[in-house]
């Protein structure tokens, strides 16, 4: 009689024969289960393996596991790494090792060159992708309590083994739209280690912006510093520290003194009257010296004008119509901040949308549309370009 019963790895020999086994291929699609929810620093509890005819689930709780093993592999360069939204795993691993792992492959931003959604989430994208309808009653478990359900882990399997057969059907897209560059391209930015810096003076960075002035982002980028520090001395979620619309409001009104932070809405009787005290040297400190914590202005903060306001619209249509015509998401080839940048005159060579694929499909033909030659249309509620 066949033994179905699925076992988490968690003894060493039998890590050491897993990822044997993996090596022997040329792609590994990887997942992680982790709790942040309370703490700061994530605390990392499964990590789910799956390439061609081999699958399963690794504990790094296990007493006496050592993951070396494990993280050998995915610092093999020969290797192709693959995610689904690869930020938070590829954060965890960068903590742990000091190292990321690469190359990689990321089918939420392959999912955005082929057209299937902004964002989107790993659920909808197998729904999409493979017609297969994901059991979500299994999302919000405990992944840190031991044991761990038949249920709940094969729920955590098939996080790698539907995600081994998406990425075969993605790819295989990919090439033959000629697409697998514009993927690539993407990917050096996940492995690029200052995508995951933690450093505190740059946490503000995070925050949308909702205003201009030197003040304004003075007092949002020392409370965003104060805060990470202090949640990563606690280890504590950053929420829980300060929460973001509390840190809007205190940079838009700008407290002067004690009592009139202490009645902001968002500061309630059980707020430690110590934090609001540092609080407050914190929003003083900011607008006596804002050079301190502002360097340069974000280019979303640059006075506007007509002129910058009609070439942003021109812009905004413009890559609507190209990226309907290449079947693409929009953010993909140019976000609200680039379409600001190039209508307020950044057309470096150096700017991601003048080089690479992003050039090729909507960079240039900007650059000939702010420079007057070549002018949009409608017609037959379409738009046209054509030459001035």
């Amino acid at each position: 009689m066949i033994d179905n019963t699925l076992r988490p790895i968690s003894a060493q020999t039998d890590l050491e024969d897993f990822c044997s086994k993996l090596s022997r291929n040329d792609f590994i699609c990887v997942d992680t289960e982790f709790q942040r929810e309370r703490t700061y620093w994530p605390k990392l509890c499964l990590i789910q393996a799956a390439s061609t005819n081999v699958e399963g689930i690794i504990d790094p709780l296990a007493p006496n596991i050592n993951l070396t093993p494990l993280f050998r592999l995915l610092n093999d360069t020969s290797i192709l790494k693959v995610f689904h939204a690869a930020r938070q795993d590829m954060e965890i691993f960068q903590l742990i090792t000091k190292q990321l792992p690469k190359p990689i492959f990321d089918t939420q931003i392959a999912a955005m060159a082929l057209g299937l959604g902004d964002s989107i989430g790993y659920n909808k994208l197998i729904k999409k992708v493979l017609d297969i309808v994901i059991d979500k009653t299994s999302q919000y478990t405990d992944w840190a309590k031991r044991p761990l359900s038949q249920k709940q882990l094969n729920y955590a399997l098939g996080d790698v083994t539907h995600l081994r057969d998406a990425y075969l059907n993605m790819v295989s897209e990919l090439r033959e739209k000629q697409r697998e560059n514009w993927v690539t391209e993407e990917m050096a930015i996940l492995e690029n280690p200052s995508t995951y810096d933690s450093s505190p003076e740059l946490a503000w960075k995070r925050m949308r912006i909702r205003r201009s002035g030197r003040e304004y982002l003075a007092i949002l980028a020392a409370l965003c510093e104060w805060r990470e520090k202090r949640a990563q001395k606690l280890d504590k979620p950053r929420q829980h520290i300060l929460r973001d619309n509390l840190i809007y409001d205190i940079a838009e009104r700008k407290p002067s003194n004690l009592e009139s932070l202490a009645g902001l809405r968002g500061i309630s009787q059980r707020f430690p009257a110590h934090q609001l005290k540092k609080v407050a040297e914190v929003v003083a400190s900011a607008i006596a010296s804002p050079s301190k914590y502002i360097q340069e202005m974000p280019a979303q903060n640059l006075s506007s004008s007509d002129s910058i306001e009609s070439s942003s619209q021109l812009l905004t249509v413009l890559l609507k119509h190209v990226s309907k015509k290449y079947d693409v998401v929009p953010r993909l080839i140019a976000d609200a901040s680039a379409i600001d940048q190039i209508a307020h005159g950044n057309q470096s060579d150096n700017h991601p949308v003048f080089s690479g694929w992003r050039n090729e499909v909507f960079g240039q033909t900007a650059r000939d549309l702010l420079s007057g030659k070549i002018a949009m249309s409608l017609y037959d509620g379409k738009v046209k370009l054509f030459n001035v």
